[in-house]
């Protein structure tokens, strides 16, 4: 059984051989994960038009703060998150990972269920994805340096922030340029896609989400008393730092609804893809990513009923 020389934990048996858990997610699997996330991608630009910049270009001051909150409040919230809790060193390295990603697939369809500014919501998810390329692979590498423990796996596994770009590229950039080429050439084409393409690839997403659930059960089952507090926690802090940025900076409530929806719904898809990729799929990152994944559709859809339900004028002013 392969052993963590690396953890910063100290005591029981499970807490030192998280990292011994093998998901089972073979290659036929990865492949259709990496896919999947490119179907998704592809459908997000299919759906990104000349006016979701204009929008930005007109009103840069709400996506601004989004992603000054998605990529650099939250990694910086998680770090402190994984020093005041006493986790494996890869459950907050998944942590972190998971941080720098960018906003998740159901963002938007999670903004329009809570009455946020859902054109708000898809201009976000356009920049960060786009941004991603470049700050997930550095915020991994900085934030995941500040620490021994976790700074230790990078060491191990030699993380290199270059091929982690080019890789985030090759899933992200890549079918974002070919729809928005398509959207740019063929806006009918597009037209007539982008609902039919967003709604399989929502449910490939979940399909698979479900069938690598049942596959790996009892490894969720093992660790789900030292994985679900910290993703509860973490999940939470990423609502507060996105809620909390939008009232900072003194945007309205859909705006700030928005803002939260984005930098709590992350692409735990990507940090899956990344953490088999880059560290072969080390137990305590991925079952870290695999509950992400579940946690924060449960969350999103626990917000979006509190915030779709209506106020009354006092409440809502």
């Amino acid at each position: 059984m392969r052993q963590a020389p690396y953890s910063a934990v100290r005591q029981p048996d499970m807490r030192e051989s998280i990292d011994a858990i093998e998901l089972n997610f073979d290659p036929s699997s990865l492949m259709a994960l990496n896919v999947i996330l490119g179907l998704i991608m592809f459908g997000i630009a299919l759906s990104l038009r000349v006016d979701d910049f204009r929008y930005v270009l007109k009103h840069p001051r709400a996506p601004l703060v989004g992603m000054l909150a998605q990529f650099g409040l939250l990694p910086a919230a998680t770090w402190g998150l994984t020093r005041l809790l006493d986790l494996p060193a890869s459950v907050s390295l998944g942590m972190i990972l998971v941080a720098s990603c960018p906003g998740g697939n159901i963002s938007n369809f999670i903004a329009h269920l809570s009455r946020a500014n859902t054109a708000l919501s898809i201009s976000v998810t356009a920049l960060s994805t786009t941004a991603a390329m470049i700050f997930t692979p550095l915020n991994v590498a900085f934030w995941g340096s500040r620490s021994a423990d976790t700074r230790a796996i990078l060491t191990e596994f030699s993380l290199q922030p270059l091929d982690m770009l080019l890789n985030v590229f090759i899933l992200l950039g890549l079918p974002l340029t070919l729809g928005m080429l398509l959207r740019h050439y063929a806006p009918s084409i597009a037209d007539k896609a982008e609902r039919p393409f967003k709604v399989l690839s929502i449910l490939l997403f979940a399909l698979l989400i479900i069938v690598a659930f049942r596959s790996n059960m009892s490894a969720f089952i093992a660790v789900i008393g030292i994985i679900f507090i910290p993703v509860a926690l973490h999940n939470a802090t990423a609502w507060i730092v996105g809620y909390a940025a939008g009232r900072v900076a003194g945007l309205p409530l859909e705006d700030t609804r928005a803002l939260a929806i984005e930098v709590a719904i992350q692409n735990s898809g990507l940090g899956l893809v990344l953490i088999f990729a880059f560290f072969g799929g080390l137990g305590g990152m991925a079952v870290i990513a695999g509950w992400w994944g579940i946690w924060h559709i449960i969350a999103g859809l626990f917000m979006a009923a509190l915030w779709s339900r209506p106020q009354s004028p006092r409440a809502a002013s």
